[in-house]
């Protein structure tokens, strides 16, 4: 089931993101200040009432900027992301945003596929932006109706 998030999930975010992003992770009270900041959207996954995944945007004007999918290794490659970015794309479109981008790492194939499948369309790429020759790649979906 994919729902909006609430502040009742920061816990389980920050194991998500810990989890999922090591180092990287968000700390406990960025994950909370994107869970109540205006403009943000955050929508969660559950299986059997356990989180495993979470999505987040943020919404400005007509934009909106995808900051963070992660599901946990146990639900990989069956869908989740997916069905995450499906309802963030709603909620973020129900919020005035007509198109979304988003940076993704140029070695995560797994985030490109799923992003190419979904109509995103490579705009830009920022050279070495994540350290150690690994550039990020500007991704635009047009337009959030199609």
């Amino acid at each position: 089931m994919i729902r909006l998030a609430s502040p009742d999930d920061a816990d389980a975010i920050v194991a998500i993101e810990q989890e999922s992003f090591g180092t990287d992770a968000w700390s406990p009270a960025l994950v909370d200040i994107e869970l109540i900041a205006p403009g943000r959207v955050v929508v969660a996954a559950e299986q059997d009432d356990v989180l495993v995944g979470y999505a987040s945007a943020a919404v400005v004007a007509d934009v909106a900027d995808l900051t963070r999918i992660a599901v946990t290794p146990a639900v990989r490659r069956a869908g989740t992301a997916r069905a995450l970015l499906g309802s963030l794309l709603k909620h973020a479109a129900d919020r005035g945003a007509e198109r979304m981008m988003l940076e993704v790492a140029d070695t995560n194939a797994a985030a490109l596929g799923l992003y190419v499948q979904s109509g995103f369309v490579e705009v830009a790429r920022r050279r070495d932006y994540y350290g150690n020759g690994v550039d990020a790649v500007v991704m635009e979906l047009a337009s959030l109706g199609d």
